[in-house]
């Protein structure tokens, strides 16, 4: 289990963009490292836990529950299977591109240890938008992307450090309940009755999350 790549994004003008100053950082390069990795801060204002990467809509990206974003080689592979075209790591807007770990079934409070220092905790998943989409430039992308069910892991920043490619990533905790990334995904796009039973992630869950499964379980019960 390690890294492949670090990538980060710089600000770009776009023009299939609803963040107010019309641009994203969502067209990540790898970079050398090493990059260091902190908690950014509070969600509109704050942008990426990474040093020199941008966020260009703060009001739905970044901050301490966003601060990085995980996506496996694996599953990039396979999309390159699918859509016939050559996808290199940090084309779907992610911070770290991995390999040996199966990021959509890790647990949220699950937290990985990635090089020496740093110490990442996995918070929720990515809900594909128009941005997403406009960079693809692929037809009905998100649909597609939300049928197959590998969106990739947001991960919070526990114990701060410094990333690197090739650095190995260790699972040092393993909550014991069934909300996955892809179960999460799964509860806040399609299948939306699964709601109450990821509260059992408990904080783990951003607050907003939380609420949102919270106001489902009061007012139709259980799933």
């Amino acid at each position: 289990m390690q890294l492949i790549s670090v990538n980060l994004g710089r600000p770009v003008p776009v023009p299939y963009t609803d963040a107010p100053d019309g641009w994203t950082g969502i067209g990540k390069q790898p970079v050398p490292g090493p990059v260091k990795v902190t908690a950014p801060g509070a969600k509109g204002v704050a942008g990426s836990g990474l040093a020199g990467d941008a966020v260009g809509d703060l009001r739905h990206h970044g901050g301490d529950h966003q601060a990085v974003y995980a996506y496996a080689r694996e599953d990039l592979d396979h999309w390159e299977r699918e859509l016939g075209r050559e996808l290199p790591g940090g084309i779907f807007g992610e911070n770290l591109t991995t390999t040996g770990i199966d990021v959509n079934g890790a647990r949220l409070g699950e937290r990985w240890r990635v090089g020496r220092d740093l110490v990442l905790e996995v918070s929720s998943a990515r809900i594909p938008c128009r941005t997403f989409a406009g960079h693809l430039d692929e037809q009905g992308w998100v649909r597609r992307f939300t049928r197959e069910r590998r969106p990739g892991a947001y991960l919070r920043v526990v114990e701060p450090g410094e990333v690197s490619p090739g650095d190995p990533v260790e699972i040092v905790h393993r909550p014991d309940h069934e909300v996955t990334v892809a179960f999460w995904f799964r509860a806040f796009t399609t299948e939306r009755s699964l709601l109450p039973r990821t509260l059992a992630a408990g904080n783990a869950l951003d607050p907003q999350a939380r609420a949102k499964a919270q106001a489902y379980a009061d007012a139709y019960g259980d799933a």
